[in-house]
């Protein structure tokens, strides 16, 4: 672990996202060179794609299922598990290419310790509301024409990065810098090239 009184930083997710996925296994990186203190928050990939013109893959309801989870197991134990959760889901959705079903959800519980029963909120409409919450927090931050991941730190917030595959140790860290000098940058909007790379996990 890097040395120094250790800056929080705030990073929503959606454990459906690959791009997240790849820029939250930076971050893990990240903490290990730099003193930062991960806080893992919930967002909806699903919530911020209703209304949009979208292909139907994009709108299913299912989309719903795995962050509801981590809503209810955030409820039932507090933030600190969603990230060793989100580490679970993540393997699973993006590794193994596990089905996003009730059944990967539960086994993802199991192996986080703790309940597998909490897989039935992938159906509970009563955990939306605080859902909502949680995503309009990181999406009020930087704007609602970006997605998933969203990242705050010492009040700044972005989203993004988009990068693959995960960055390395020194090569990770040196990232996170120019990351946090070019977004703290007053009036600094946007840098952007066209993907030509699929995610990759390796």
């Amino acid at each position: 672990m890097a040395q120094g009184t250790p800056t929080p930083v705030d990073f929503w997710f959606d454990p459906q996202c690959p791009w997240a996925w790849i820029a939250s296994r930076w971050m893990h990186e990240v903490a290990l060179l730099r003193p930062v203190e991960l806080r893992w928050r919930v967002m909806s990939l699903a919530v911020l794609n209703e209304g949009r013109e979208l292909p139907p893959r994009w709108r299913d309801a299912s989309g719903f299922g795995p962050v509801r989870v981590c809503v209810a197991a955030e409820q039932k134990y507090g933030p600190e598990v969603l990230g060793r959760l989100y580490t679970e889901m993540g393997t699973r959705f993006h590794h193994e290419k596990a089905p996003r079903d009730r059944g990967t959800v539960a086994a993802a519980l199991r192996a986080a310790g703790l309940d597998g029963g909490l897989a039935d909120a992938m159906d509970a409409t009563e955990y939306d509301p605080a859902l909502r919450a949680s995503h309009r927090d990181g999406m009020d931050r930087v704007g609602y024409d970006v997605g998933t991941p969203v990242i705050s730190v010492a009040g700044n917030a972005f989203f993004g990065p988009v990068v693959t595959p995960v960055p390395r140790g020194e090569a990770a860290a040196r990232l996170w810098d120019g990351v946090l000098l070019v977004t703290a940058t007053d009036g600094f909007f946007e840098l952007k090239r066209t993907r030509d790379r699929k995610p990759s996990f390796d």
